[in-house]
C-alpha cells in the first residue's frame, strides 16, 4: 500500500483545506452524568462499548470492569427532561449504582456487545479479550451459548444477520473474520466460514452485517484495510474501501448503499458500496491517533457520533466535513478519552446521544431539531 500514500495525503490535505460551512439543524446539550465516586475519586472503569436494545430503551454498556451493565432509559433520561430539553446547567449527576438495573459478571473484559436481533431483546452477545464469544439470557442472567475458535486471541468485534435464521460474525487479533451458527455443532454453535481480510493477517477491529438486509459483511483492519464480503461466497471481497492510512476501528451502516469508516488517522468517510472507488465525504475535527474511541450513526436525522482522544464527544452531519458540535467530558482529565458512543435510533425530531469515557463516566446529550433548520 506504499505507492498509495501519497495520493491518499494529498487527499486528505485538500479536504482539511476546504472550507466548509456546516450548519447545526440540531440543539444539542447534556441532560444526565452518571459516574462512580469512593473517597479517592473516579473509579476507573474503561467504557469500550455502548448499546441500545431493538426498543430503544435499554441501553447495555460493557468494559474492562468484567461487567454488562443495563440501564432503562428512564433512569438515567427521565422523559419530562427529554421533552423539556433542559440545558448543560440542570445536568443530572448520578452513581452508576443507583441508576443501573442489574449486572451480570463475564469471564474476561469485554471487547464488544451487540444485541442479538428477534430475540426480544432477551439475548446479547458479546465478546472479550479471551478470545470468547458469549450470549447472555437477560433474563436469567446466564450464558447459553459459548465458542472460542480464536486462539484465546482477543475478540475486537461482534455482530448478527438481520434475517431468520440469525447468524453472526467475529473479528479477533487473530487475523480472522469468522461467520458462525449458533444452530449448528451442539450447544457451541459451529464456525461456518472464516476469511482473512488483510494479508498480512492484521487484526480485523470491526465486523458489521447490513442491517438493512442483503448478504454483506463488513471488515475493516488494523492495517488500514477495509472490504465487505458476501456471506454465501465468503473466498474474496466484492468492494473494497481503500482510503484510511491506519487502522480501521469501525464501520457502520448508514443506510443500505452507504457505510461510514472511522481509522485512527483521526478521519471518518463515508462509502458508496456501489462505487467505492474513493470516499464520497472526509470528515475531520475530532483526535483519534491510536485508541477506540466509538462510532454511531443515527441514520434518521443523518448524524455521525464519534468520541476523541481529548476527551470531547464530537457530532458531525454527514452533509459536511466539519463538526456541527463538540462537548468535552467533565471532569477534564488529561489522561481520558471518550471511548465509545451510540445513538438511540428513534424516527422523530428529537434524538439521544450516549457516550462513554475511559475512566467509566457515561453522559447521556439530547437534542431537538430546530424549527428553522434546512431538511436532509
Amino acid at each position: 500500500m506504499d505507492h498509495e500514500q501519497p495520493h491518499l495525503e494529498e487527499e486528505d490535505k485538500r479536504d482539511e483545506e476546504k472550507e466548509e460551512e456546516a450548519c447545526c439543524a440540531w440543539d444539542l446539550s447534556l441532560s444526565t452524568v452518571v459516574s462512580s465516586r469512593t473517597t479517592t475519586g473516579v473509579v476507573s472503569d474503561a467504557l469500550g462499548v455502548i448499546e441500545f436494545d431493538p426498543s430503544n430503551t435499554l441501553i447495555a454498556t460493557g468494559g474492562i470492569a468484567r461487567k454488562i451493565r443495563i440501564y432503562t432509559l428512564n433512569s438515567l433520561v427521565p422523559p419530562k427532561r427529554m421533552s423539556e430539553g433542559e440545558n448543560d446547567a440542570t445536568a443530572l449527576f448520578l452513581d452508576h449504582s443507583n441508576v443501573c438495573s442489574y449486572c451480570i459478571c463475564t469471564p474476561a473484559k469485554l471487547g464488544s456487545l451487540r444485541w442479538k436481533p428477534r430475540s426480544g431483546g432477551g439475548v446479547i452477545g458479546s465478546g472479550d479479550y479471551d478470545g470468547v464469544v458469549m450470549e447472555y439470557d437477560l433474563e436469567r442472567k446466564v450464558p447459553i451459548f459459548e465458542r472460542d475458535e480464536h486462539g484465546g486471541r482477543r475478540v475486537w468485534s461482534v455482530d448478527y444477520t438481520h434475517w431468520d435464521p440469525v447468524v453472526g460474525a467475529s473479528g479477533s487479533d487473530d487475523g480472522t473474520m469468522q461467520i458462525w451458527d449458533p444452530r449448528c455443532g451442539g450447544d457451541g454453535g459451529r464456525c461456518v466460514a472464516v476469511t482473512q481480510p488483510s494479508t498480512a493477517r492484521s487484526p480485523v477491529c470491526c465486523v458489521e452485517f447490513n442491517p438493512f438486509g442483503g448478504p454483506l459483511v463488513a471488515a475493516g483492519c488494523a492495517d488500514g484495510k477495509a472490504c465487505g464480503y458476501d456471506v454465501r461466497n465468503m473466498e474474496g471481497p466484492v468492494v473494497v474501501f481503500n482510503g484510511h492510512k491506519k487502522a480501521v476501528t469501525y464501520l457502520k451502516f448508514l443506510d443500505s448503499n452507504t457505510v461510514v469508516s472511522a481509522g485512527t488517522d483521526g478521519w471518518l468517510k463515508l462509502w458508496n458500496i456501489n462505487d467505492s472507488s474513493c470516499a464520497v465525504r472526509r470528515y475531520k475535527g475530532h483526535v483519534n491517533n491510536r485508541s477506540f474511541v466509538g462510532l454511531s450513526v443515527w441514520r434518521h436525522g443523518g448524524l455521525l457520533g464519534c468520541g476523541s482522544e481529548n476527551n470531547q464527544v464530537f457530532v458531525y452531519d454527514k452533509r459536511w466535513g466539519k463538526p456541527i458540535w463538540a462537548h468535552g467530558f467533565e471532569p477534564a482529565s488529561c489522561s481520558g478519552f471518550v471511548s465509545s458512543v451510540c445513538w438511540r435510533q428513534v424516527a422523530d425530531d428529537e434524538c439521544t446521544l450516549v457516550a462513554g469515557d475511559s475512566n467509566g463516566v457515561l453522559q447521556v446529550f439530547v437534542g431537538k431539531q430546530k424549527p428553522s433548520a434546512p431538511s436532509l
